[in-house]
């Protein structure tokens, strides 16, 4: 399916954005001008280089403890990622793997699975990753698991939803004729051809993990300092948005950024493998 002229510019200018930014958080080491956990308080609170009173030593500025806000930033990138590329892997397993039995098996085990992912879908996004996050505490791995507990559902209704219609497809019904056993037809048959829905509903929650990842972090039940975190540092510029307001808005633009390119690549993804979806809409 080839797309429209505005869809291929959109999804090129979301996807340049997106390898700067892995590119960014694969060479934050290189790339960042400063340690960002280490501050000065002699240059605290710099403004941008272009303002009066800032200079290029520091070119976005600097926080309240003195520490280079473009060197957070850039980590701040890699956090962001690290925890969006794990967390999307781990609930994207757990979910397709759930919802594929769900559809192919049915019965109880559909029963069971669904019921718990309804309980799942129940609760509001942010207020469960608060509550889970809390109980589990603050570590870069506690995060991951508390945003994989609350996407998984996603993943799972997906999956089933697609094994479903799959699993009465003729070549599945020769594959059961044959004795294949339901776990070969599983991953054989099914998962590779509910995959390219899979692969779009994760890229489009890239964005989602990062909002909310940040929003943990904002509420201080997320990265724990002193990591570079996009959230954190909006909620540390929060006291200074009038006089200091580089400090929540830097972070804030990289989040919109990233969170539109996710978006603008995955309804590029959407309308490539499934052009079928913009017709019926």
């Amino acid at each position: 399916m080839r797309l429209g002229l505005a869809d291929t510019i959109t999804s090129i200018v979301g996807l340049t954005i997106i390898l700067i930014l892995v590119l960014m958080a694969i060479f934050a080491q290189q790339i960042a001008p400063y340690d960002p956990t280490a501050g000065s308080l002699l240059d605290r609170l710099k403004p941008p280089f272009w303002q009066e009173g800032g200079s290029t030593a520091h070119l976005l500025g600097t926080d309240v403890l003195g520490r280079d806000t473009l060197s957070r930033l850039i980590f701040g990138a890699r956090t962001s990622l690290a925890v969006a590329v794990i967390a999307i892997l781990v609930a994207g397993t757990i979910g397709s793997t759930l919802g594929i039995i769900a559809g192919y098996l049915g019965g109880w085990a559909d029963i069971i699975i669904m019921r718990a992912a309804d309980l799942a879908f129940s609760f509001p996004t942010i207020l469960l990753a608060m509550v889970l996050a809390v109980i589990f505490g603050a570590s870069f791995a506690n995060i991951i698991l508390v945003i994989a507990l609350v996407l998984w559902a996603e993943y799972a209704r997906m999956a089933r939803g697609e094994s479903l219609k799959i699993k009465s497809m003729d070549y599945v019904a020769l594959a059961r004729v044959a004795g294949v056993s339901k776990t070969k037809i599983m991953a054989r048959h099914i998962l590779p051809n509910i995959s390219s829905s899979l692969i779009v509903l994760a890229t489009l929650q890239v964005g989602v993990v990062i909002i909310l990842e940040s929003s943990l972090s904002f509420l201080g039940v997320g990265m724990p300092p002193p990591t570079p975190d996009w959230g954190a540092m909006i909620s540390e510029g929060r006291s200074y948005v009038v006089t200091a307001w580089w400090l929540s808005l830097v972070p804030g633009v990289a989040i919109l950024l990233t969170v539109l390119s996710f978006n603008l690549l995955g309804d590029a993804l959407t309308e490539w493998m499934n052009p079928s979806s913009h017709r019926d809409a």
